[in-house]
């Protein structure tokens, strides 16, 4: 067999397959190829995840508001009240202040939907706002904005009911009210002290929560209620 006749099957024969130097940079390639896509798609599912977390964030604090708003344009109060202390049974009110980490409102209102048929309810109802430390189910103690309602009002509106958590995560809680006389924004409000049965025009709400992705960093939210029924109701019919 002549010289290139043997050249010429070495090159057949060794070009039918890869040697081991190309196999390891082919393998070598392939990893960074695929550490680059994985790499991607990880980013990817995390945006995915912070977006979902901030769109239902911003969901559950539009709501609060929103409920805010339509319960507080909803309060009242009333002129009657059972002269006799001993036989008072229920008593209307609108009580803005600060108190402990945030503000509080307590007032009446109607407001209140009856989740049942034929319950034995009205729409009047006694509803607060206040901010309170609860416990995660890690132990971590957390500040939130809480709701209070008891669907029947009482000698003492700003007590009794049930509380439930409106907001999660929130570091301030703020009320301002409007004077329909002066027209200044007050930081407080007792429609049974100063105030005496009156309501404010609008009241003013800012909530200030975490963000979701830097905690450091707060996002602000405001909004406005107007309150139509300014004075306290009076029923009584004066006939000359």
């Amino acid at each position: 067999m002549s010289r290139s006749r043997r050249d010429t099957r070495r090159r057949a024969t060794q070009g039918g397959g890869f040697t081991l130097v190309e196999a390891l940079v082919a393998i070598a390639v392939f990893g960074i190829v695929a550490t680059i896509v994985f790499g991607g798609f990880s980013q990817t599912m995390r945006n995915r995840r912070f977006v979902e977390a901030q769109s239902d964030r911003a969901h559950v604090v539009r709501v609060a508001m929103e409920r805010m708003v339509r319960e507080i344009s909803s309060a009242f109060v009333s002129v009657h009240v059972n002269p006799n202390p001993q036989l008072i049974t229920m008593r209307s009110g609108f009580h803005g202040r600060r108190e402990g980490a945030g503000a509080r409102l307590d007032f009446t209102s109607f407001s209140h939907r009856r989740l049942y048929r034929d319950a034995h309810e009205s729409d009047q109802n006694e509803v607060g706002y206040f901010v309170a430390d609860y416990r995660d189910e890690d132990g971590h103690t957390h500040t939130a904005l809480v709701r209070r309602e008891q669907n029947r009002i009482d000698e003492d509106f700003e007590r009794g009911g049930q509380n439930a958590i409106l907001v999660e995560d929130v570091r301030e809680f703020e009320l301002s009210f409007l004077d329909p006389l002066s027209l200044e924004w007050r930081d407080s409000w007792d429609a049974s002290g100063s105030e005496m049965n009156r309501l404010p025009v609008q009241v003013k709400i800012r909530l200030v929560v975490p963000q979701t992705q830097n905690e450091r960093h707060d996002e602000v939210y405001t909004t406005r209620a107007m309150v139509p029924i300014n004075w306290a109701l009076n029923h009584a019919v004066y006939n000359p």
